[in-house]
């Protein structure tokens, strides 16, 4: 029988004799008191070493004979070795390795060891553990610099920093993919700028990032080709070709590939765009795997609260009107006139009905995404318009469109986006000594993954990369931390430390930000043109409260490391970033945070736990069982879900939030399997009211066990 010891070596109840994948089972069921048994996913978690890891790693008697195979076997980049004595080589592992990490629940060690250590070729073997992985991903990115990459080790490993997947799963290895999490593209009105579109897809797929693409500037079914009537077969046939290519193409079969498509609401073909994600949709437009976002300005809601028609424009004609894409004008501020003017081909529809449209598909698929055009676009510190995000709805940057040659090449080189991300987890952020330090670390380590970025197959993305130097700083682990300090989420407590912690973040990034643009001597592209230069991004911090407004959130300030700055504080900043300038064009975005959430063991992203125990299927193992962070049998009621929370106070901690970070938040809404369309479109407008500015799913709840429900379950508690 084994003895199982907690994390601070308090014995609890003995483990019987079963495998880790029964252990782990054993979390989600009540013991005779009737209390979670959280003792048996810790034993799980030691147990899958015991029983799986040790027997199937790879053994070497010291680091350098382990260092000289997996360069010489073509596992590492002796590049990045080189860049370093390789006696700082074995003391930054000495480093990593004093920490004694343990996973603290088995998913997170499942995680790690599925999805993200380096294993020998034929996939049979690990030759990384935790410890190592870090320690080759901080040098990758250190660039040289030691002391940088001994700041990234006990960042990463205290858990207070964690990079996003492609970064942390490719980081110094030979065969990798690329280290940024996704890409967004334009697509313009033309066979050249489609085909250069899928191309590109292809070429960003199989290298490890989502791919997101606007079809906004695609002229409509029935649109006119040379003058000829009738022509055009809109936007769901390129729907359907892109869906293909990401099917097609992977990441060495390690990341599948993934799309996501972006039309304006006012575009003609929008109903149809939706259409093809009805359950009951023929197959010769039904979309299955392919992701669908709107983009919906503020003029649609008035539309629909005045119960006016909507009109929808051609954007063949807009682009021969303006002399530019529909993509790149407000359609708010140029409604009005485009109705009035008789140049622009249009069509009319019921306001109303389209938001109705709207959450019917979401009902059955989840989807589109939405994106509040004018919010958006009036909280853009950058010059230039926003007119579509990513996969994951949190990325919001200015474009260019590119030109074609007939021959694909380019005539004119556009500026497309690429994401690259990183999160910090913020009940660890909050407990780090120096909680500067840490954003610093963090921007640093995040530059590196835009300045060691290599994608050179897409010109236009190369060039947007080069040009803006763009990162997101993304945050994770906020409910697991409200729960460990006894706060209930969406409260007013709760509120009032998000506004304060999101902040401070962006203080901290900004003034990171301009002392790497100091060093440099090199700002992002566009800077003189930007509300950061002008002094306008921060008179809200000069001339406004920003001080806390609770006790409680008081004492959470007050014994951590946090310093809110003053207005005075952001006054100096001011004045600093107009002389030196900033490096990066934008700093921050809330991404939704998977996997990376379990190996870090936080709640994902800043939004509630969808479970205390949560239920995940993991390949040929089957159910998994993931238990919320900091949670015991004694604060379970600081635990609720997304469900038993409600859309409005998830709006509400996402709102405050929002007001702080210069691109998104993936935002998902979790609603009973009662709710109405009604209702749903009621959350659309509070959130649209509330400032935010994108969402990402819907979800409904499922009771996935409803009929063979076992008594005691913990996750079948509602």
């Amino acid at each position: 029988m084994a003895e199982n010891l907690t994390d601070t070596g308090v014995e609890t109840a003995p483990a019987p004799e079963l495998d880790y994948h029964a252990l782990n089972a054993e979390l989600n069921l009540y013991d005779k008191e009737g209390k979670i048994q959280f003792w048996a996913d810790k034993e799980a978690a030691r147990q899958y070493f015991l029983q799986h890891v040790n027997q199937n790693t790879v053994f070497f008697h010291d680091l350098e004979e382990k260092m000289k195979y997996l360069v010489s076997e073509g596992y590492y980049e002796q590049e990045v070795l080189d860049q370093y004595q390789f006696q700082f080589v074995k003391d930054l592992f000495k480093q990593a390795y004093a920490y004694k990490f343990r996973f603290p629940t088995f998913l997170g060690a499942f995680k790690y060891y599925t999805s993200y250590t380096l294993k020998t070729f034929d996939g049979k073997r690990y030759l990384e553990r935790f410890e190592d992985r870090v320690c080759m991903v901080s040098l990758y990115l250190a660039r040289g610099d030691e002391e940088l990459a001994k700041r990234l080790v006990d960042e990463i490993m205290t858990g207070r920093f964690q990079p996003a997947t492609p970064t942390f799963l490719n980081a110094g290895k030979k065969a990798r993919g690329e280290l940024v999490s996704c890409f967004l593209l334009r697509i313009e009105d033309n066979m050249e700028s489609i085909a250069r579109g899928i191309n590109s897809a292809l070429q960003l797929s199989k290298r490890g990032g989502g791919v997101a693409l606007s079809l906004t500037n695609l002229r409509e079914a029935g649109a006119p080709i040379k003058k000829i009537e009738n022509q055009s077969s809109g936007v769901v046939p390129v729907m359907k070709l892109l869906e293909d290519s990401f099917s097609y193409a992977n990441q060495l079969g390690a990341r599948q590939g993934a799309g996501a498509v972006y039309l304006n609401a006012h575009h003609p073909d929008i109903m149809e765009f939706l259409d093809t994600k009805r359950e009951n949709a023929d197959e010769k437009i039904r979309i299955k795997s392919l992701s669908l976002g709107v983009v919906i300005p503020d003029i649609t809601f008035h539309l629909a609260r005045n119960k006016e028609p909507m009109y929808l424009f051609s954007p063949y004609d807009i682009e021969r009107v303006y002399g530019k894409p529909m993509s790149d004008i407000s359609i708010t501020e140029h409604y009005r006139e485009m109705v009035e003017d008789g140049r622009i081909r249009k069509k009319k529809i019921d306001a109303r009905r389209f938001f109705q449209t709207l959450a019917e598909i979401q009902f059955e698929s989840g989807y589109p995404y939405i994106v509040y055009e004018d919010t958006v676009n009036r909280a853009n510190p950058i010059k230039g318009r926003i007119s579509m995000s990513n996969l994951c709805s949190e990325i919001l940057q200015v474009s260019e469109k590119s030109e074609f040659n007939e021959d694909l090449t380019y005539e004119q080189v556009g500026k497309d986006i690429s994401c690259n991300l990183a999160s910090l987890n913020i009940a660890k952020t909050m407990d780090s000594p120096d909680f500067s330090a840490t954003i610093e670390t963090a921007i640093r380590g995040l530059t590196s993954v835009s300045d060691l970025s290599n994608i050179r197959a897409v010109p236009s993305i190369e060039r947007g990369n080069s040009m803006s130097h763009a990162i997101g700083l993304g945050q994770m682990n906020l409910h697991g931390y409200l729960a460990r300090e006894k706060v209930f989420y969406g409260s007013e407590e709760a509120l009032d430390f998000t506004n304060m912690y999101f902040m401070t973040v962006a203080f901290e990034a900004i003034k990171a930000s301009c002392k790497i643009a100091k060093e440099r001597g090199e700002r992002f592209e566009g800077f003189e043109d930007s509300q950061y230069y002008s002094g306008q991004y921060f008179e809200k911090y000069i001339n406004g409260d920003w001080t806390p407004k609770t006790a409680k959130c008081r004492e959470l300030l007050e014994k951590s490391s946090i310093k809110v700055p003053t207005s005075e504080d952001w006054k100096k900043l001011a004045e600093k970033v107009r002389e030196y300038g900033m490096y990066h064009q934008n700093l921050q975005a809330v991404p939704p945070t998977g996997s990376i959430s379990y190996i870090n063991n936080s709640t994902s992203s800043i939004h509630p736990i969808v479970a205390k125990i949560e239920i995940r299927k993991e390949g040929k193992i089957g159910r998994v069982y993931y238990p919320a962070p900091y949670m015991d049998n004694d604060n379970l009621e600081y635990y609720q879900d997304a469900y038993e929370i409600g859309p409005q106070k998830i709006i509400d901690t996402y709102a405050v939030a929002t007001q702080h970070v210069d691109q998104g938040l993936s935002l998902t809404l979790f609603y009973p399997d009662t709710v109405t369309t009604r209702e749903v479109n009621k959350n659309y407008i509070y959130a649209w009211r509330k400032g935010i500015k994108t969402l990402y799913y819907m979800r409904l709840r499922q009771h996935a066990l409803q009929g063979t429900e076992v008594e005691g379950c913990v996750s079948c508690m509602l």
